[in-house]
């Protein structure tokens, strides 16, 4: 992998902390309410929204879809926590702990991408921007489709690989996107 991928990755996902520490600070874990199922459809939102403004080619809402990618990494960490934590697990975390379990998933994710990008030789770099949004919501069919199923698979992968796979899409738009402008 291209030295620059890593540093790529990290710079996108510390922007997509901070993002997330200051969410906390003002709304503490308030997403912790929410249901796996209905943090999926928050990503799948975002990702039809980019979708949208793709084959439209103008938007109406200013909202930079940069963010939406911003905001679906950070949906799929808050899922990804979510399904690690204890359903009798208190509702709201400390910052201190909601952080340590963001690193955690971000670490875990990057190592994916390491992996990946070892050998698949950085094809990802060779794909337009809205294959990553198809391929985006590709995975939140197959993610919605196995919660329906109870979380039961047969051979695919569970949800959190899903999970994983939009974190680096996501990271992917984004270095494509900053590297255009």
């Amino acid at each position: 992998m291209k030295p620059q991928t890593a540093i790529a990755f990290d710079q996108i996902m510390q922007d997509c902390r901070v993002l997330f520490e200051k969410k906390t600070r003002d709304y503490g874990t308030a997403w912790r309410i929410l249901r796996n199922s209905s943090l999926t459809d928050q990503i799948y939102i975002k990702a039809a929204r980019v979708r949208n403004i793709e084959e439209k080619g103008t938007q109406k809402v200013a909202d930079d879809v940069r963010g939406e990618y911003a905001g679906m990494i950070n949906y799929c960490i808050m899922a990804l926590i979510q399904a690690e934590l204890a359903v009798d697990a208190p509702a709201e975390l400390s910052l201190e702990e909601a952080l340590q379990f963001y690193d955690h998933q971000r670490d875990t994710t990057r190592t994916l991408l390491l992996n990946k990008n070892h050998d698949y030789g950085e094809a990802w770099r060779d794909m337009r921007v809205s294959s990553f949004t198809d391929l985006i919501l590709m995975k939140l069919l197959r993610i919605k489709q196995i919660e329906d199923n109870a979380g039961q698979t047969l051979v695919s992968e569970g949800v959190d690989a899903g999970y994983r796979d939009i974190i680096n899409y996501s990271v992917f738009a984004l270095i494509k996107t900053s590297e255009t402008v």
